[in-house]
């Protein structure tokens, strides 16, 4: 039996390709066009040209559902609605930074029911579907090659725990930087991978938490059925599942409590 959602990963995967020729073409230009946002973060080009290929992929495979991205907002009314961010990490992006990384999803009735997150710049991909599990490739450049089940670590203590936090500043500007370091007193490694990554590493088992602030729906919800369908747990910083309240906490699921608790203090 076909599983729920099966024709729109299917979808996703196929636009996430069209994505990736883009973006990896643009990717070190010399030409790259930069410009600053009112809200005064860089967008490029080629940010506006990944998003403009997926709407106009979705517009005609996808008319009825609604779409929100990052460059061009929301246009639509449905309760199925496509979040896409062209390039998550448009500063690494800009600056030679291979960590960056297309990011769309499918929420049905405001719940992320489908996610991938291509970086082709490291040649890998992951994604998820409800019911479907999260898989990954180890390369973008070779799509026959075999995808690999997700699975999150077995940590069961902090102490025990490899923790990415993104950056200071965002905590210190969210009023949490002592609870990020009260957090990083109590587990065994501390890292900032950055960007989508460190919730890809949470995925793969790699890492057992990673949180950070300031975010956006565009930013988190390709995410979460790629950790969730890993056998995570993804919710704001305050414990609020969804990527709605403007900061992440994604881990194994085993440590999510005890994270909250000392977050919390």
């Amino acid at each position: 039996m076909t599983e729920p959602y099966s024709d729109d990963l299917a979808l996703a995967l196929e636009i996430a390709d069209a994505a990736d020729a883009i973006s990896l073409d643009r990717f070190m230009a010399l030409d790259l066009v930069v410009e600053k946002k009112p809200d005064r973060t860089p967008v490029t080009d080629a940010d506006k040209a990944v998003e403009r290929e997926i709407r106009d992929r979705l517009a005609s495979a996808r008319p009825e559902d609604a779409i929100l991205g990052e460059e061009y907002g929301s246009a639509g009314d449905s309760t199925r609605q496509w979040i896409i961010d062209p390039i998550d990490g448009t500063a690494n992006y800009l600056r030679g930074v291979p960590v960056w990384a297309t990011l769309i999803s499918l929420v049905v009735d405001g719940e992320p029911v489908v996610g991938v997150v291509s970086s082709p710049a490291l040649g890998r991909r992951w994604w998820g579907a409800l019911r479907q599990g999260a898989w990954t490739t180890n390369s973008t450049l070779a799509p026959s090659s075999p995808a690999r089940r997700l699975a999150v670590s077995a940590v069961a203590r902090l102490d025990d725990a490899s923790i990415s936090y993104n950056s200071l500043k965002g905590w210190d500007e969210a009023g949490r930087l002592e609870s990020l370091l009260s957090l990083s007193r109590g587990v065994w490694r501390t890292r900032a991978y950055g960007e989508m990554w460190s919730y890809m590493l949470v995925a793969e088992g790699a890492l057992d938490v990673a949180g950070e602030f300031d975010l956006q729906p565009y930013d988190m919800a390709a995410l979460i059925p790629v950790i969730t369908e890993a056998g995570g747990r993804f919710t704001s910083v305050d414990g609020i599942p969804g990527p709605w309240w403007g900061s992440a906490l994604a881990t194994n699921g085993l440590l999510h409590d005890e994270a909250l608790r000392v977050l919390a203090e």
